[in-house]
């Protein structure tokens, strides 16, 4: 939920901290990410060193709300085997999360259930948040820090087709603004 509601990458998301989240101000704060490297995970500076808040929707803000209660309860059932690192998205004790083990544990089964196919990664929520942003009428300026990109143009060039597609719409609202 929290993935297609906010356009963050992987890393991102497992590197939040529930330090980083405003519940009752409805935002996230992006500081680290998670990396996957070979010596195991380590946290790092976001992509092009910009840590950014991000704005949720109600959905994502109660999808949380929800999250942290089940985890309180983890954490008790778990006591003698948690490892407090803060964070949002972890194991069952703790500890960070494996990209792996999400895909082939979690998202391969949701994928499933949804009846979406295992083409489908990870990855593409942030495209379908981009789409949905753009297509919603998104200003692309909004869109591109949301997705913490450098530019508008990485912004506008990866989402060049769903402007295309919008390019009737608006073209429609121009010829009605000005009748």
């Amino acid at each position: 939920v929290v993935a297609i509601h906010t356009g963050l990458r992987q890393g991102e998301l497992f590197g939040l901290r529930w330090e980083d989240v405003d519940l009752e101000g409805g935002t996230l704060s992006f500081q680290r990410t998670l990396s996957g490297a070979k010596g195991g995970p380590t946290f790092t500076t976001p992509k092009n060193d910009k840590a950014r808040r991000v704005r949720l929707t109600p959905q994502a803000t109660e999808a949380l709300r929800d999250h942290r209660k089940r985890q309180l309860e983890e954490r008790m059932r778990f006591a003698g085997l948690w490892q407090d690192h803060g964070l949002v998205f972890c194991s069952t004790v703790g500890t960070p999360l494996s990209r792996h083990n999400v895909y082939s544990r979690s998202f391969k089964p949701l994928l499933e259930r949804a009846g979406l196919p295992h083409t489908f990664r990870f990855h593409d929520l942030r495209h379908t948040f981009a789409t949905l942003m753009a297509s919603s009428g998104g200003h692309a300026k909004v869109v591109q820090e949301m997705l913490g990109h450098a530019t508008t143009s990485i912004t506008l060039d990866l989402y060049s087709h769903v402007l295309q597609d919008m390019q009737e719409d608006a073209v429609d609202r121009l010829g009605a603004l000005l009748s």
